[in-house]
C-alpha cells in the first residue's frame, strides 16, 4: 500500500499544494485526499487519473512528477520496478 500516497505527498509538499486545494479541484472531499496522502487507503485506478488531472489543473509540472513517481516508485525491497 502507499505508492500513490507517497508520490502524492511528495508532490504536494514540493509544489506547495494543499490537500484542500487538490480536493476542491478534483471535486472530492478533503478527507479522501488526506487518506491517500497518509496511506490510510490507496486510491483506485480511476482516482489516480483524477489526481493527475487535478494536479494538472493546478500545476502541470506537479502532475507530470506525480505520475513519474507513481510509475517509477521503488519497490519495498528498494529496487526500481
Amino acid at each position: 500500500m502507499g505508492r500513490a500516497g507517497k508520490a502524492l505527498k511528495q508532490v504536494l509538499e514540493k509544489y506547495g499544494i494543499t490537500q484542500n486545494r487538490l480536493a476542491v479541484t478534483m471535486g472530492v472531499g478533503r478527507s479522501n485526499v488526506h487518506r491517500w496522502v497518509y496511506e490510510i487507503t490507496d486510491p483506485v485506478a480511476e482516482a489516480v487519473l483524477q489526481i493527475r488531472d487535478g494536479l494538472k489543473a493546478i500545476n502541470p509540472d506537479a502532475a507530470a512528477e506525480f505520475i513519474q513517481l507513481y510509475l517509477n516508485a521503488p519497490s519495498p525491497d528498494g529496487e526500481q520496478s
